[in-house]
């Protein structure tokens, strides 16, 4: 049963009052202020006996009574919010397992998951309930462990978010081309990726839960920020309009939302557990990956031209037709040296009209000047020729070589993937061991 006391202006200021004051009593130790009249004048209402049994559990006095009216009233929202509250004030051991058992009720995939069950997940999982109220929550979730075929990329993403950047492996340094070649890169941003995601699970897995939480010490408060599920927001909710209602978010997109880098690291361990049969199959899918069998030939662009390449050396066919089409390319068409042959032609005019001629001495040198011109002109297209034929030759020379050094890099790059899948299946059985192990309790 629930009246809704937010129906009038002043009600609902004197609620929001209210619920700043009490939220602001719980983080400083100090007794919870009683309820406005609204609320203690309102029949039926759970809240009042609700405060009163939170100020009674705050002195360790006997609570039964006030516990048994607001129960009756509202034994859900009653639950959630000693719950919310008791954690709030640093007193999360003294709940009973039963008003948690009530308050976070059950998760199912096919609903999203409340407001109220995700403020109390957060607050498990910082320890606010001791390592009690995190074995609750674990248990909870294994109920929905993932299967390993429910989309391993898409954990494999959350986990280590991929980087497009074409990796060029020390074999391809010097062919920075070759290594872009799908068949090539593929295991090698597979053994990186594998990697990152061995590097994050260790991250999670390795976390030190700090003094306090659970283990004695000072005992921990959940943090107040802003978020619509924080604890905070969630119990200011509850106090104001008896609802726990924010986003609603599936199980899946919670958890993945834990798995992300930058996300809290307590919360990532159990999701991590939830998620490990998927993050596993998503790390063998990686070391297939990385364990495939270099190709037995690939064509690559050397100088523009493609040439085959395999073990024993580059395809001598491949290789002639490149050979063949550089020197096409390199030569250019220069057609016959008619202006040199009209020069010569119109000298050998001047010299027979020489003879015909008073004066020949003129027509006679004009005539040397002409051939001499010709002879100019043709020795320059040879010197031309000379040049291209050069050119081409170390275009060819250059080709071979590039062939050749294609082909050792192609076995270096051999040899590195053998390294590579010695260190996947390495890196497998580290994550294995590391999702095993699962989230510390404590």
């Amino acid at each position: 049963m629930s009246t809704d006391l937010t129906a009038t202006p002043h009600a609902g200021a004197e609620l929001h009052r209210y619920a700043d004051a009490l939220l602001a009593s719980l983080s400083t130790d100090a007794l919870p202020a009683p309820p406005p009249r609204e609320l203690t004048d309102a029949p039926g209402h759970w809240l009042p006996p609700a405060v009163e049994a939170l100020a009674a559990l705050s002195r360790g006095e006997d609570a039964l009574g006030p516990l048994g009216r607001a129960a009756q009233c509202d034994e859900r929202r009653t639950a959630l919010f000693l719950c919310l509250a008791l954690a709030a004030a640093g007193q999360g051991d003294r709940i009973h397992a039963s008003w948690f058992g009530t308050a976070f009720g059950d998760l199912s995939m096919d609903r999203p998951v409340t407001s109220g069950q995700r403020a109390l997940w957060l607050t498990a999982a910082r320890g606010a309930y001791g390592p009690a109220g995190k074995i609750f929550v674990l248990r909870k979730l294994d109920a929905f462990s993932l299967s390993a075929d429910s989309d391993p990329a898409r954990w494999l993403r959350a986990l280590a978010p991929d980087e497009p950047s074409i990796v060029v492996p020390p074999s391809l340094a010097d062919f920075p081309e070759i290594a872009q070649l799908p068949e090539l890169a593929r295991p090698v941003h597979a053994s990186i990726q594998l990697a990152r995601l061995r590097s994050r699970c260790v991250e999670i897995t390795s976390v030190r839960e700090e003094r306090g939480e659970g283990t004695g010490g000072t005992p921990h408060r959940p943090g107040a920020a802003g978020a619509e599920d924080e604890p905070a927001a969630v119990l200011r909710r509850l106090i104001v309009s008896d609802e726990t209602g924010g986003r609603a978010l599936s199980l899946t997109d919670y958890l993945l939302a834990d798995l992300r880098p930058g996300s809290d690291p307590r919360l990532a361990a159990i999701a991590l557990h939830v998620a490990a049969p998927a993050v596993r199959s998503a790390a063998e899918e990686l070391v297939q990956a990385t364990q495939a069998a270099p190709p037995s030939a690939v064509t690559v662009s050397l100088l523009g031209h493609d040439v085959a390449l395999r073990p024993e050396g580059p395809d001598p066919a491949s290789l002639a037709a490149a050979e063949e089409h550089l020197v096409a390319e390199s030569v250019p068409a220069r057609g016959l040296p008619w202006l040199a042959y009209a020069l010569f032609a119109l000298g050998a005019v001047l010299v027979a009209a020489a003879f015909l001629v008073p004066a020949p001495l003129p027509a006679a040198a004009l005539a040397l000047l002409l051939s001499a011109g010709g002879a100019y002109l043709l020795w320059q297209r040879r010197a031309r020729e000379q040049e291209d034929a050069d050119y081409v030759a170390a275009q060819l020379a250059e080709l071979r070589e590039l062939a050749d050094g294609a082909v050792w890099a192609l076995h270096e790059y051999a040899r590195e993937a053998e390294k590579r899948a010695q260190t996947a299946s390495s890196d497998l059985t580290e994550l294995t061991r590391l999702l095993r192990r699962g989230p510390r309790a404590g």
